[in-house]
């Protein structure tokens, strides 16, 4: 089997604006820039796989019930522009947690790698040749412990998550914008050695 790169792509602060426990879908919002960022992936050929902690199911917050409704109407959300992702995939655990089936330690909650074996085995994505995009130190973890490359961005938690510590690694100001685009392009065998020019229609139609 012919494995390809991907972009593991956080939720909350990354994709969508961080509002806390997301238990609604009356909650959701795009960053103004998520669905011609998601789009430029797609028409490079990169898979796109939302991973996300949603220890909220294990605290009692909501169930994953609400977390597949939130996912739904996501997708609804990008297909209204011509995007999509292609895989969701969530960690619904806690140690701490207040329901006992999820109140457990496990190796899907980032940045555990879980989530990551999961699209290996069911997408045949390769993990050591793709990205993790998300506004946590622990995105970056997860990058690194599948052998992949991190993008840290200043949404969401991320302005503060970078005040704490400096690595080097690509800090953006914006998840999966242009900039980033262009890194994951040049890298990406699938992009096809997409122009700068050409980056910049994808990222910038909208």
């Amino acid at each position: 089997m012919i494995r390809h790169p991907a972009v593991f792509l956080d939720r909350d602060g990354t994709l969508i604006e961080e509002v806390g426990y997301l238990d609604r879908v009356e909650r959701v919002r795009l960053f103004p820039w998520s669905v011609a960022a998601i789009r430029a992936l797609n028409e490079a050929g990169i898979p796109i796989v939302l991973i996300t902690n949603q220890s909220g199911v294990a605290r009692g917050f909501f169930t994953e019930a609400v977390v597949d409704e939130v996912h739904r109407h996501i997708g609804e959300l990008l297909g209204a522009g011509g995007a999509h992702l292609d895989a969701y995939y969530y960690c619904p655990h806690h140690r701490d947690g207040k329901i006992a089936r999820y109140a457990i330690a496990c190796d899907c909650r980032k940045p555990g790698r879980g989530l990551v074996d999961r699209a290996i085995r069911e997408l045949g994505v390769d993990g050591p040749a793709s990205f993790t995009v998300g506004d946590r130190w622990l995105d970056i973890a997860l990058a690194r412990n599948i052998g992949g490359r991190g993008i840290l961005v200043r949404t969401g938690y991320g302005a503060e998550e970078i005040k704490h510590r400096y690595d080097r690694i690509p800090i953006l100001q914006k998840p999966i914008e242009t900039d980033a685009l262009k890194l994951i392009f040049r890298i990406q065998p699938a992009a096809a050695q997409a122009p700068d020019a050409e980056v910049e229609r994808r990222a910038a139609v909208g």
